[in-house]
């Protein structure tokens, strides 16, 4: 079979990324404009501001994705776009282009579930990943243990309840003047403190099921820095080392769970947040336990960008699931 070249886009949030991935594993490319620097100063994404900066950079970081890998537009085989979920300015920004774009130079588009990106990122990277199992996907926007009986056959077995993980790092780090993102500076300041020195809730832990809660964790997390900042107790990096810790207990134990319920032969992680050393340890140290293998992305591809995109498309242009230029964008998820 000839090689399958794939242009993908993303736009779900605040990067602006293409990337060219060759058969569903060879990056060729992977070009990011990130907002972070231009998002920090407000605490978090601001949506209209975002849309605004991928108007202007789209262009720039696709010309550049294709000159990096070489390739001309008669190289490619297919455009593929995340079209949810995200903001839904954002997305669109992406989806036009790719859907102009895919028309002017006749090739077939194909629209990608950012979070299916996410998962099949592991695939990228990674060859002997056993069925069934488990995919703890957590982000900024989702936090959710997915059961997967192959790379295309899976379902939700549990989520949270409210705040994903990275929504709660976020928050508690932006009311603690830690900056933005919250997860990377939530890491460095844990690194500093010591967990157990101050004691915070493992919301639901105690409960047999799959489903997470941290809004509950986030404002006990906020109320003992206000008492702290009163009493002059213990340093904002010991309640960061606590917050930290108490996610990841939570996480791994759900995860571990879901593993042994499931006769799970491994364990994978997807999204922003298994960028967290402390939740990639863990979870390792959970699937030795089980005697099963885990998995995760490399840094470069846990974090949003379009070579999982474009990896991602590789099955659906294999199997000729094409979108028509009627595609338009989710905020939310439709069926996973």
């Amino acid at each position: 079979m000839n090689d399958v070249v794939i242009l993908g886009i993303e736009t779900s949030c605040d990067e602006t990324a293409a990337a060219v991935v060759k058969n569903g594993r060879d990056v060729m490319s992977n070009i990011i404009n990130s907002q972070i620097d231009i998002h920090k100063s407000f605490g978090g994404v601001v949506p209209e501001v975002a849309s605004r900066k991928h108007i202007e950079n789209i262009s720039i970081v696709v010309e550049t994705a294709l000159e990096e890998a070489n390739v001309t537009y008669n190289d490619l085989n297919a455009v593929a776009v995340t079209n949810m979920p995200g903001l839904v300015g954002a997305l669109l920004v992406g989806i036009s282009f790719a859907k102009s774009f895919a028309y002017s130079i006749n090739k077939p588009l194909i629209a990608i579930n950012h979070m299916h990106g996410h998962i099949y990122a592991n695939f990228m990277e990674h060859d002997s990943i056993e069925f069934p199992a488990i995919c703890l996907v957590v982000s900024g926007g989702h936090t959710s243990l997915l059961l997967m009986e192959d790379i295309n056959n899976y379902k939700v077995i549990g989520e949270t309840r409210d705040d994903a993980a990275g929504e709660a790092f976020d928050k508690v780090a932006r009311f603690l003047g830690l900056g933005y993102p919250g997860g990377p500076v939530i890491q460095n300041a844990a690194e500093k403190g010591q967990a157990g020195n101050l004691k915070l809730p493992r919301v639901l832990l105690d409960k047999n099921d799959y489903e997470f809660s941290f809004s509950g964790l986030k404002t006990a997390t906020m109320n003992m820095w206000k008492k702290l900042e009163k009493t002059g107790g213990q340093n904002v990096y010991d309640l960061v080392a606590e917050f930290q810790a108490a996610i990841v207990e939570v996480l791994v134990a759900k995860t571990a769970l879901a593993a042994k319920k499931h006769n799970a032969k491994s364990i994978l992680m997807a999204g922003g947040v298994a960028a967290n050393s402390q939740l990639r340890n863990e979870v390792q140290n959970a699937a030795n336990d089980l005697g099963i293998n885990a998995y995760y992305p490399s840094l470069k591809l846990c974090t949003d960008n379009a070579a999982m995109i474009a990896g991602s498309a590789y099955h659906d242009y294999l199997n000729q699931k094409f979108a028509s230029l009627k595609l338009n964008a989710h905020a939310n998820i439709i069926k996973l």
